[in-house]
């Protein structure tokens, strides 16, 4: 059956790009809505789907009638890892709050509202065939399984990084374990370039995992020895969430991030025959 929460919950803290303290209310909301986000500054609701997906720069956004709500990938993650099916998000500014910077801070607070189930069937997307897309040395694919896996690969210029590869059997407690804690994270030298192109200020080294060099400046804050790989598959699961129904399929993802993701949830719903509608038990 599907599920939204037994209670609403509020929490508050700062924006991750734009720096600014931002109030967010999650909220339990009707059998087939899904998730859907509400600014209510400007009185505009914005639907959590892959086709309003308007930026993959920094973070996943989503707009819809002149109003966006960015770097919403962390908190579709933790969606996705509790099961929810229909949530409304109200926020009064452009993006959730970045709280610890995982999904392990969101995923508390969905589990301090609880769950409720409702009177709606669940279904899923099962992918029938191999789809990817690929962008230099970067690919994303969606491959038929029998339950939803990541598979990722990263290849980073620094020490700090390097080589790292996880798998994942996607389940809410291997998630809450596994990959909800990883932190996101940034280069120092990028910095002054964010800041000019108004962009990350509310970035710090209690949210963010700071590389400089071949050294990770907070090192400890890290909660993995490959944070940074299981932090690329918290973005792929929140990515992969924006789909409006769980995935029956194997992830693979090597050097993937939004922009890949996105055009891969793109290049699934063009292709008819490559998914099908489940019922979930």
């Amino acid at each position: 059956m599907r599920r939204t929460l037994a209670s609403e919950v509020t929490a508050t803290g700062t924006a991750l790009h734009a720096g600014t303290q931002v109030a967010m209310t999650l909220s339990p909301a009707a059998a087939g809505s899904g998730v859907v986000f509400r600014r209510s500054d400007m009185g505009i609701d914005i639907p959590a789907r892959y086709d309003l997906v308007s930026e993959t720069n920094l973070g996943t956004v989503i707009s819809h009638d002149g109003a966006s709500i960015g770097v919403i990938e962390h908190l579709m993650a933790a969606v996705a890892g509790a099961g929810i099916d229909d949530l409304l998000v109200t926020l009064d500014g452009t993006e959730p709050p970045i709280l610890d910077g995982d999904a392990l801070s969101y995923l508390v607070l969905l589990e301090r509202a609880g769950l409720k189930e409702q009177a709606a069937p669940r279904t899923a997307i099962k992918v029938l065939k191999r789809v990817e897309v690929a962008h230099k040395d970067a690919s994303a694919a969606l491959v038929p399984a029998e339950a939803l896996e990541y598979d990722m690969d990263i290849d980073f210029p620094t020490r700090a990084i390097g080589r790292q590869s996880f798998r994942l059997a996607f389940g809410a407690e291997a998630f809450r374990r596994e990959i909800a804690p990883a932190r996101t994270f940034g280069f120092v030298h990028e910095l002054d370039m964010l800041k000019k192109m108004n962009r990350g200020h509310g970035a710090s080294l209690d949210n963010t995992l700071a590389i400089e060099g071949d050294t990770v400046v907070n090192r400890g804050l890290m909660r993995f020895d490959d944070e940074f790989v299981r932090h690329k598959i918290l973005d792929a699961v929140g990515d992969m969430a924006l789909a409006g129904a769980p995935l029956v399929a194997r992830f693979e993802g090597a050097r993937s991030g939004h922009a890949l993701n996105n055009a891969l949830l793109r290049a699934l719903f063009a292709d008819p025959a490559s998914h099908v509608r489940v019922n979930l038990p």
